[in-house]
């Protein structure tokens, strides 16, 4: 396992420097990586759509932070660099200084092409810009790009601030200047990249996708209840969390997504999404977010 560089390393990649991280997406992933990015010691500006949705950003990661203190997991000292160095916005026009963009928009390709167009028009430097997407093609989301040369993935895992794995995914154009700046990135904010191509559902997402639809099939099957097949994989493969209730906090209609994805992609039945998935979703109950899902959530 690689360590982490001191925090006062500040050459990120191959001659690229990092000192400005914007982070476009204040939603669950979002606000995560912005946390992230800032105890790392970065300057940090997280962009969204609305004073609503930044401002609740921001209280997420002041809640992150007020724990991580109550627990001794974090200092007040750094609790309150972090805070200084995070500002939220809703101008894409004041990320113009940054030289990592992560976007974490909504996992559509429309959405992440016209978020790296945007930042294209308004950037004042050399940048890469690094998708969070889950399973969408990095080649694809690089289509038509000026520089796709700079495009690379950083897949983080929910919630950012605890889970230490990052997946960076190689386009067919990825530079080794872009991996070498993500992988940096990352180690810098305490986590451990790994490296993979860019094949549908990378190696996390088809993993785990794969053993969450299995899950809902037996739930479907009546071969155990939700929350026994979960015992069964924490307590018999000492997974922190079991499939179903980890289905919940991403959100069905998230998995529904990735699901159909992979399945028109592969061509594998075990991608196939199940009827129960598809229900759930139809019937809004998408999970944590919604306050039901194959768990009821206060």
């Amino acid at each position: 396992m690689s360590t982490p560089p001191d925090s006062s390393e500040r050459q990120d990649g191959e001659g690229f420097r990092v000192e400005t991280v914007a982070v476009l997406g204040a939603g669950t992933m979002g606000h995560g990586i912005a946390q992230a990015a800032a105890q790392a010691g970065y300057r940090v500006v997280l962009r969204d759509l609305t004073e609503e949705l930044v401002g609740r950003g921001l209280r997420a990661v002041e809640s992150n932070l007020a724990k991580g203190v109550e627990r001794g997991k974090v200092t007040e000292e750094e609790k309150a660099r972090a805070l200084a160095g995070l500002r939220v916005t809703t101008s894409l026009a004041e990320t113009a200084d940054a030289e990592l963009f992560v976007e974490a928009v909504p996992e559509r390709l429309d959405l992440k092409r016209a978020t790296l167009a945007e930042v294209e028009a308004v950037a004042r430097k050399p940048f890469v810009f690094a998708t969070n997407t889950s399973s969408l093609s990095i080649t694809e989301v690089a289509e038509g790009a000026a520089r796709p040369e700079r495009v690379v993935g950083m897949h983080f895992f929910n919630p950012v601030h605890i889970m230490r794995l990052v997946e960076i995914v190689v386009g067919r154009e990825t530079s080794a200047e872009a991996v070498g700046a993500a992988r940096a990135v990352a180690r810098r904010m305490r986590k451990e990249p790994i490296v993979v191509r860019d094949v549908p559902g990378f190696a996390s997402s088809r993993l785990g996708v794969a053993l969450g639809l299995e899950a809902m099939r037996m739930v479907e099957e009546g071969v155990a209840g939700a929350k026994d097949i979960d015992t069964a994989m924490e307590l018999g493969y000492n997974h922190p969390m079991g499939p179903l209730r980890l289905t919940d906090l991403v959100g069905l209609d998230v998995r529904l997504n990735i699901a159909e994805y992979l399945y028109e992609r592969l061509g594998s039945e075990r991608f196939r999404p199940p009827d129960i998935l598809r229900r759930m979703v139809a019937d809004g109950k998408l999970g944590k977010k919604t306050g039901e899902g194959f768990y009821k959530w206060e």
